[in-house]
């Protein structure tokens, strides 16, 4: 599946959903139900900058697609972690010019996400961005 197809599932989730209380406990369940990361992988080296909650990205090659990248993640904010839970069903498992190519702060402004984020997560979330890029080669 691709980064675009797995957009279109994620859109028609938030199009079921009429409010923002809704969407935002859409998040949460999200954000709970991603499984945690190994005791020593909430490490410096994994800890996303530029989050003014904490947030752990791991990069690893994809055990189910070859050339692929796969991410896990974590937060200690459940809103913030459904952020990461969103990003992890976008990009893992995707290879890094599928990646490259998907245009997420348009996805996350089309969805009405972008625009319900406080400037913290919004920058937390770019952040997360940036460190998926980077990972995969562009940034």
């Amino acid at each position: 599946m691709t980064v675009a197809e797995q957009a279109a599932s994620l859109r028609e989730d938030f199009a079921f959903l009429d409010d923002w209380e809704a969407r935002f406990q859409h998040l949460i369940d999200l954000g709970k139900a991603l499984p945690p990361l190994k005791p020593d992988e909430y490490s410096d080296d994994n800890k996303v900058r530029g989050c003014s909650s904490q947030v752990w990205l791991v990069a690893e090659p994809s055990p189910t697609a070859p050339g692929a990248l796969r991410f896990r993640g974590g937060s200690d904010a459940m809103i913030v972690a459904g952020l990461v839970a969103m990003l992890l069903h976008l990009f893992s498992d995707r290879h890094p010019a599928d990646i490259l190519a998907f245009d997420a702060p348009a996805f996350f402004r089309e969805i009405g996400i972008a625009d319900a984020l406080t400037p913290q997560r919004s920058n937390g979330l770019a952040s997360m961005l940036q460190r998926i890029r980077a990972h995969a080669g562009g940034a």
